[in-house]
Formats: C-alpha cells, structure tokens, sequence
C-alpha cells in the first residue's frame, strides 16, 4: 500500500512539473490578447514627448502612448499602461505582467538574446545636457566631470569607451528616474545629464542647453517576451506598415520630433 501511495505521489508531482513546463512556454498570442479584450503596454512616465504621465490629470501621452493606442486599435481591444523605468521594463517583461514594453528600449545585440524586437519605430542619439552657468560646450570640456545616467541604461558602458577613445575621464552618478536627474543637475550636483538626446529635449529650460555633441546612434524598438515570437510579428507587420505609410512621421510632427540621421 505504502508503495502504491510513494507511486502515485511521484506520478502527481511529474503530471505537475510537466504540466507547468508547458505552462511556461505558451505563448502570449495575439488571440490570447483579444480574448482578454486589453493590451497591456509598458510605458515611461517621465519623458516628455514619449511616455509622460500628468500628475494632475493622470493622463500618458508621447509618441510611444499613441503607438501603443495604435496596436489596441488594430487588435480591437482597450490598452493599459504600466508604467516602467529602465530598470523595471525588462523584469516586468519577464513575469509577463506586461505584453511589451514600448519605452525608449534601445536595441542592441545583447539584449535581442533576452528579448524580441521590432524593427525601429524611432532612431535617436545619446547626447548631454547641462546648466547654461557652467560654460560647457563640448565633450573635452566634460573631461574629470560627474555624470548622471539613469540605472538600468547602457549610457554609462558607452560613455566609457568614448572616454577611452578620446583620453578623456568621467566620474558617474547612477539615479533612478530623469525627474531625479535634471533635479541633480539643476543643483549642481552632477555637471551633465547623458541620454538620448530626443529624451533630454523634454527637460531643457533657460538654466539648460543640449551640446551638439552627440554619440552612439540608439534604434528604439517594441518589446516582447523571448517566447513571444508570433506576437512580435504580428506588431513588426505594422510597424513596417506604418514607417511605410507615413503614420510614424505624423506622430513625429505632432510631438516636434526628428529622427537622428547619425550612422554612428
């Protein structure tokens, strides 16, 4: 009997451990969406211009919000947004808490062998902000300065190998948010803020200037789960569709975006 029971527990706990394992290698169809009737969308909230949430009225707007208005639309269904940092969009992705991020999410080599990426939706390239007062005009004049880059940003690695290259020395600040960064560097506590130039066009004011140095061209694409092959097809069709139709370009215009054209 003893036996019989050791069995059929062994029996459950295999049944269970496989079943699960199927469970985690479904995918998140396109059909799956539309069935629940919602996309959900991961978003920045800081950005103006991109994904940028109104305290007052609670209300996104950007070109990645309108993007992800624009998929709902094509999927019939309503759309959600889940606000994400560069340090949260990836883990979220992986619990599947979202159905993709679309959040300024630079494609790079690495990262494709975590997650699936559409082709560029926008091209940007890294740049520095800094206070007007500091008389600070180029990258040479950054030399043995402090830095603030955002956490979970690739912006710190490049800066590096520039550094490298041009015999330059940079001191780093890590910060959560950009809000946390521009305050940084109004307080003089950072002497440059480094992003996508496009991001920092959001936060100049008369106490800031953007340098026209700029580095690193940066392709923004749309996110999905490794295993989410036929959702990121199916966003990549209209992606394609869309930069062919001039829809992406109405966007730009409407947020007085342009383009990098930089082929570095």
């Amino acid at each position: 009997m003893k036996r019989h029971k050791k069995a059929w527990l062994l029996a459950l706990i295999l049944f269970c451990s496989l079943a699960f394992s199927k469970m985690a290698l479904a995918q998140t169809t396109v059909k799956d969406i539309q069935k629940r009737g919602e996309l959900i969308v991961g978003v920045k909230q800081d950005v103006p211009n991109f994904g940028y949430k109104d305290p007052k009225t609670g209300r996104y707007t950007g070109l990645e919000v309108d993007i992800a208005k624009l998929i709902a639309k094509e999927l019939h269904v309503k759309v959600t947004y889940v606000p994400v940092t560069a340090q949260t969009r990836g883990p979220l992705l992986d619990n599947e808490q979202v159905d993709m991020d679309i959040a300024t999410f630079t494609i790079t080599d690495e990262r494709k062998k975590l997650y699936n990426f559409t082709d560029p939706y926008y091209v940007d390239a890294s740049g520095f902000l800094v206070n007007r007062s500091a008389n600070i005009s180029t990258i040479e004049d950054l030399d043995g300065k402090t830095i603030g880059v955002a956490q979970g940003s690739i912006t710190e690695l490049l800066l590096k190998s520039i550094a490298k290259e041009k015999g330059l020395s940079f001191k780093f600040v890590e910060l959560g948010s950009y809000p946390e960064l521009i305050t940084s560097l109004h307080a003089h506590r950072i002497d440059a803020f480094s992003v996508d130039r496009s991001i920092l066009s959001g936060y100049t004011s008369k106490r800031t200037t953007l340098l026209n140095d700029s580095f690193k061209r940066a392709e923004y694409g749309i996110v999905t789960n490794k295993k989410n092959t036929e959702l990121n097809t199916y966003v990549n069709q209209l992606i394609q569709k869309w930069q062919k139709d001039g829809t992406l370009q109405k966007l730009y215009d409407r947020y007085g975006l342009k383009p990098s054209t930089t082929t570095e």
